[in-house]
């Protein structure tokens, strides 16, 4: 019985580490790979902004699609702007050792980017570029320290004049009732062509697509991992049911 229960301990240790995972001064975000929609915008986003330099070379131009619902001659058409075939790596020409030099390092692949760092990490470097003219480019980031990437999306989104409130929950000062920490940013050296909650819907997207390109098969495990659970749950019955009998008669 001892047994039992310790395995079922162990089995629930991953979960209780991912819930107490996170912290740090990070804006959250919540994926939600069940939004096709989402996941469509983040995926024009992520052609059209970062394929540039940005490889996602462990998938696959085809099963993407197929994942989130966009037809083959519509996502050739429109999200394909190599030579490219519909069935292959979504790699980029960029040749690496090329890419470093110019860069000082080669661009990594985004693959896996949101698994490695976390949603919420993603999310907040996304939103978290300022301006920093003691750069080499000119920009710096309040989650990326001394960031070498430009911000590609600066037309979109803008650039904040100072360190963005990333992490900040909005709060009242209580000598000037002055409403503090209500935005991104207080002060714009550059402004976009979005507002400001239409570019965090855009980034929202991005990284949502980005969630699902680490793990493509992340809903159908969740949705496995319950039927999983049930069965668990109704062999433990039985288990404990059947450990009570064999021992009924031994004091």
């Amino acid at each position: 019985m001892k047994q039992i229960l310790s395995a079922l301990i162990l089995l629930l240790v991953p979960v209780l580490a991912t819930a107490a995972g996170g912290g740090g001064n990070l804006d959250s975000m919540e994926p939600d790979l069940s939004d096709k929609a989402s996941l469509q915008r983040g995926a024009k986003i992520f052609t059209n902004n970062c394929m540039g330099c940005h490889s996602a070379k462990y998938a696959r131009y085809r099963l993407v699609a197929e994942d989130i619902g966009i037809p083959q001659e519509l996502y050739e058409e429109n999200l394909i702007f190599t030579d490219s075939r519909y069935g292959e790596l979504m790699e980029i020409a960029m040749p690496g050792e090329e890419a470093e030099q110019w860069f000082g390092v080669a661009p990594p692949d985004l693959t896996l980017t949101a698994r490695v760092n976390g949603p919420d990490w993603l999310y907040s470097y996304l939103r978290g570029f300022y301006k920093d003219e003691s750069r080499p480019l000119g920009v710096n980031n309040v989650v990326f320290d001394n960031v070498g990437m430009p911000h590609v999306m600066v037309n979109k989104g803008g650039l904040c004049a100072e360190k963005p409130h990333i992490g900040a929950e909005e709060s009242v000062d209580p000598a000037t009732g002055e409403t503090l920490n209500d935005g991104v940013c207080d002060d714009w050296a550059i402004e976009g062509s979005m507002e400001p909650e239409e570019f965090d819907q855009a980034m929202y997207d991005l990284t949502n697509f980005l969630v699902y390109l680490g793990e493509p098969a992340l809903m159908d495990r969740k949705r496995i991992g319950v039927y999983v659970l049930i069965f668990i749950g109704i062999f433990f019955i039985f288990a404990y049911l059947l450990n009570r009998e064999y021992w009924k008669d031994i004091h």
